[in-house]
Protein backbone atom coordinates (compact mmCIF):
# COMPACT_ATOMS: atom_id res chain seq x y z
CA UNK A 1 0.00 0.00 0.00
CA UNK A 2 2.52 2.59 1.10
CA UNK A 3 4.64 1.86 -2.44
CA UNK A 4 1.30 2.22 -4.43
CA UNK A 5 0.75 6.30 -2.22
CA UNK A 6 4.59 6.82 -2.96
CA UNK A 7 4.25 6.08 -6.86
CA UNK A 8 1.50 8.07 -7.00
CA UNK A 9 2.72 11.03 -5.21
CA UNK A 10 6.20 10.93 -8.14
CA UNK A 11 3.72 10.82 -10.68
CA UNK A 12 1.58 13.65 -9.38
CA UNK A 13 5.22 15.34 -8.91
CA UNK A 14 6.31 14.62 -12.28
CA UNK A 15 2.97 15.63 -13.93
CA UNK A 16 3.36 19.11 -11.62
CA UNK A 17 6.79 19.33 -13.30
CA UNK A 18 5.79 18.53 -16.69
CA UNK A 19 3.10 21.71 -16.94
CA UNK A 20 5.36 24.30 -15.67
CA UNK A 21 7.81 23.21 -18.46
CA UNK A 22 4.81 23.39 -20.91
CA UNK A 23 3.72 27.09 -19.34
CA UNK A 24 7.37 28.25 -19.80
CA UNK A 25 7.77 26.81 -23.40
CA UNK A 26 4.17 28.05 -24.24
CA UNK A 27 5.41 31.71 -23.17
CA UNK A 28 8.14 32.06 -24.75
CA UNK A 29 6.66 30.78 -28.28
CA UNK A 30 4.15 33.99 -27.26
CA UNK A 31 7.44 36.48 -26.70
CA UNK A 32 9.11 34.88 -30.08
CA UNK A 33 6.06 35.26 -32.06
CA UNK A 34 5.43 38.83 -30.61
CA UNK A 35 8.80 39.78 -31.00
CA UNK A 36 9.20 38.35 -35.07
CA UNK A 37 5.61 40.15 -35.84
CA UNK A 38 6.75 43.59 -34.41
CA UNK A 39 10.15 43.27 -36.44
CA UNK A 40 7.87 42.87 -39.89
CA UNK A 41 5.78 45.73 -38.79
CA UNK A 42 8.83 47.98 -37.45
CA UNK A 43 10.58 47.61 -41.08
CA UNK A 44 7.39 48.04 -42.94
CA UNK A 45 6.04 50.80 -41.56
CA UNK A 46 9.00 52.56 -40.07
CA UNK A 47 8.27 53.27 -36.70
CA UNK A 48 10.28 54.43 -33.71
CA UNK A 49 11.01 52.54 -30.87
CA UNK A 50 8.61 53.81 -28.83
CA UNK A 51 5.75 52.64 -30.94
CA UNK A 52 7.97 49.06 -31.11
CA UNK A 53 7.81 48.55 -27.54
CA UNK A 54 4.08 49.50 -27.54
CA UNK A 55 3.38 47.34 -30.60
CA UNK A 56 5.09 44.07 -28.73
CA UNK A 57 3.14 44.81 -25.46
CA UNK A 58 -0.17 44.51 -27.82
CA UNK A 59 1.07 41.19 -29.55
CA UNK A 60 2.21 39.71 -26.52
CA UNK A 61 -1.02 40.66 -24.78
CA UNK A 62 -2.77 38.87 -27.64
CA UNK A 63 -0.26 36.07 -27.56
CA UNK A 64 -1.03 35.02 -23.99
CA UNK A 65 -4.92 36.14 -24.33
CA UNK A 66 -5.11 33.71 -27.55
CA UNK A 67 -2.97 30.93 -25.44
CA UNK A 68 -5.53 31.19 -22.76
CA UNK A 69 -8.53 31.26 -24.64
CA UNK A 70 -7.13 27.50 -26.03
CA UNK A 71 -6.39 26.52 -22.88
CA UNK A 72 -9.94 26.56 -21.43
CA UNK A 73 -11.20 25.11 -24.61
CA UNK A 74 -13.54 27.59 -25.25
CA UNK A 75 -12.23 28.98 -28.63
CA UNK A 76 -15.06 30.44 -30.68
CA UNK A 77 -15.28 32.78 -33.69
CA UNK A 78 -16.52 35.27 -31.70
CA UNK A 79 -13.35 35.28 -29.40
CA UNK A 80 -11.09 34.93 -31.83
CA UNK A 81 -12.82 37.91 -33.67
CA UNK A 82 -12.93 40.42 -30.65
CA UNK A 83 -9.38 39.38 -29.74
CA UNK A 84 -7.92 40.62 -33.09
CA UNK A 85 -10.65 43.38 -32.74
CA UNK A 86 -9.24 44.66 -29.25
CA UNK A 87 -5.46 44.25 -31.05
CA UNK A 88 -6.40 46.06 -33.56
CA UNK A 89 -7.86 48.98 -31.74
CA UNK A 90 -4.74 49.09 -29.62
CA UNK A 91 -2.52 49.20 -32.84
CA UNK A 92 -4.68 51.89 -34.34
CA UNK A 93 -4.13 53.92 -30.87
CA UNK A 94 -0.40 53.48 -31.38
CA UNK A 95 0.62 53.89 -35.02
CA UNK A 96 0.02 57.48 -37.16
CA UNK A 97 -2.83 57.27 -39.83
CA UNK A 98 -0.66 56.58 -42.38
CA UNK A 99 1.37 53.24 -40.57
CA UNK A 100 -2.47 52.34 -39.64
CA UNK A 101 -3.39 51.96 -43.31
CA UNK A 102 -0.25 49.91 -44.22
CA UNK A 103 -1.02 47.43 -41.23
CA UNK A 104 -4.62 47.43 -42.39
CA UNK A 105 -2.81 46.02 -45.68
CA UNK A 106 -0.28 44.24 -44.07
CA UNK A 107 -3.04 42.18 -42.15
CA UNK A 108 -5.42 41.65 -45.11
CA UNK A 109 -2.58 40.46 -46.81
CA UNK A 110 -1.79 37.75 -43.98
CA UNK A 111 -5.51 36.12 -44.02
Amino acid sequence: MMKKVITLCLFVFAMLLGTDSAIAQNKIEINTEASETTETLRKLLKFDNSQRDQIYDAYKEFGKAQASLKNTKTVTSEAVEKLKNRLTTKVESILNEQQFEGYKAYIKEQE
